[in-house]
């Protein structure tokens, strides 16, 4: 059986709902009371290791954030900044920015990311970043470094795979369905096994089910995984 799992699955997108938090309910909770403006800091700095979730939940933050109102916005590349930080006349209070991968900024970058953590502080905003490292280990200015530890930082590690199966069982106890225990082996056994490949997996199989009326088995997975692959599956 090939590991086709994760192809199958069309992801659905990043949401508080569909991260499994595990070790990091603080970070994700902080996260939300960020989104929603409840936060008393201006900055929020996630790391940890490729895969662990923090683009989920940078990008989870800024969706949060939208549905409250506000305005908010997400930068994949810190190298972005320097453009969005000149073309800001003025941020509108309680902006929210969420920068990925921190640890890539050059010195322009590093340059403007300061300037974007003041203005935001001054307009009530939030700036919410993502690195591989803490940053008290970044290689950024002294002034950035600085300010980022003014704020909230916590590390984001990926679920053990030891409280995989549990954590599964109660993601689909939250989306209104029991997984059975040979369903979830066979997940672990034939999909990739980080959680958000696994959530988007499990989603994407709550979706299909529905679709025929079935209950999920794994003779309904298998069934699934060798159907041929249409554009609009999952």
């Amino acid at each position: 059986m090939k590991q086709l799992v994760f192809e199958l699955a069309a992801p659905e997108p990043p949401a508080f709902a569909n991260f499994v938090a595990g070790a990091n309910r603080e970070a994700t909770a902080t996260l939300q009371s960020l989104a929603r403006g409840e936060l008393a800091e201006t900055g929020v700095v996630i790391w940890g290791a490729p895969g662990a979730g923090k683009t989920h939940l940078l990008r989870a933050a800024v969706a949060e954030a939208l549905a409250a109102g506000r305005d908010a916005r997400y930068l994949a590349d810190p190298d972005t900044v320097p453009a969005v930080v000149a073309a800001a006349e003025a941020w509108v209070p309680g902006t929210v920015v969420a920068v990925d991968g921190l640890d890539g900024a050059d010195a322009s970058a590093q340059a403007a990311l300061f300037t974007l953590y003041n203005a935001l502080a001054a307009a009530g905003g939030h700036l919410v970043a993502a690195s591989a490292r803490a940053p008290a280990q970044l290689p950024v200015r002294d002034d950035l470094r600085t300010r980022l530890g003014y704020g909230l930082v916590y590390e984001i590690v990926p679920l053990p795979d030891v409280d995989k199966p549990a954590a599964l069982a109660a993601y689909a106890r939250s989306r209104g369905f029991r997984l059975g225990d040979d369903v979830i082996a066979y997940l672990l056994a034939h999909g990739r096994r980080d959680m958000g490949s696994l959530v988007a997996t499990l989603a994407a199989l709550d979706r299909h089910s529905l679709a025929l009326r079935r209950s999920i088995t794994v003779p309904l997975l298998r069934e699934w995984l060798q159907r041929p692959l249409e554009p609009d599956d999952g």
